[in-house]
């Protein structure tokens, strides 16, 4: 099977992160592509971040050529519903992903991601996803592009808040909230002795388990194709019957 994952970000250094996490995991016969993002903002950091990074991400989404489901990764499940909506595969996000799996593993998690203005935004995401009563989240105080600097210090904030997850939140495991964070989650997992959740992992793995059952997302209902529709000015080539 093919696995497309998709950056809605620009920053080509972390889709090469993220696919090689996803490499990590796939299993025999599974062949993981990317795509980059070719208009919006080089990281995604809060709401604007995330509404100006949809149109991109679409655009890859529909371009999507022979494969079988595909992982938007960006743990803010940057346009996944619209995502899903488009495709003809199966869609997954990072942060469902991890907190279903996170789910499997704790009754209590942690969510540690990186700057403040990011936290309400899971916060909301773990609400709408069910899992309300057992996550927390944690801000780190890292800028996303930090994560790519080894001499910034994130690291090192980052060990701070899981730590503090462990003491204070009576934290069963830890979930990672960036996909650039994908790359870390075994050594903390090690350093730490707890459970550590990457998304981009656990999306692969959940991919796999759809495409293995055959199993798509439904068209009925809240996934239904677009209506086709006149779209105007920059939105022109985003137009359902267009696209």
């Amino acid at each position: 099977m093919r696995i497309l994952v998709v950056n809605p970000n620009t920053t080509r250094s972390m889709t090469d992160k993220a696919a090689e996490a996803a490499r990590t995991v796939a299993g025999h016969g599974t062949e993981i592509v990317t795509a980059t993002a070719r208009m919006g903002p080089a990281s995604i950091e809060g709401h604007y971040d995330g509404a100006l990074a949809l149109p991109g991400l679409l655009l890859e989404i529909a371009a999507a050529q022979r494969v079988d489901a595909a992982v938007i990764a960006c743990f803010d499940d940057t346009g996944l519903d619209a995502a899903r909506s488009l495709a003809a595969f199966p869609v997954l996000g990072l942060c469902e992903s991890a907190l279903v799996t996170a789910g499997f593993l704790a009754q209590r998690f942690t969510v540690v991601t990186t700057l403040e203005r990011s936290r309400v935004l899971l916060e909301n995401l773990i609400r709408h996803y069910g899992f309300g009563g057992r996550a927390r989240v944690r801000a780190a105080d890292i800028p996303v592009l930090e994560l790519e600097d080894p001499a910034s210090g994130a690291l090192g904030k980052l060990r701070w808040q899981i730590e503090l997850a462990l003491a204070e939140d009576s934290a069963e495991a830890i979930v990672l909230g960036c996909a650039g964070m994908a790359d870390l989650a075994h050594a903390l997992q090690l350093e730490y002795g707890v459970p550590v959740v990457d998304g981009v992992s656990a999306a692969v793995k959940q991919a796999e388990a759809l495409v293995a059952q055959h199993l798509t997302t439904s068209k009925r209902g809240s996934y239904v194709t677009p209506l086709a529709k006149t779209y105007v000015g920059a939105m022109v080539e985003f137009s359902p019957n267009g696209m």
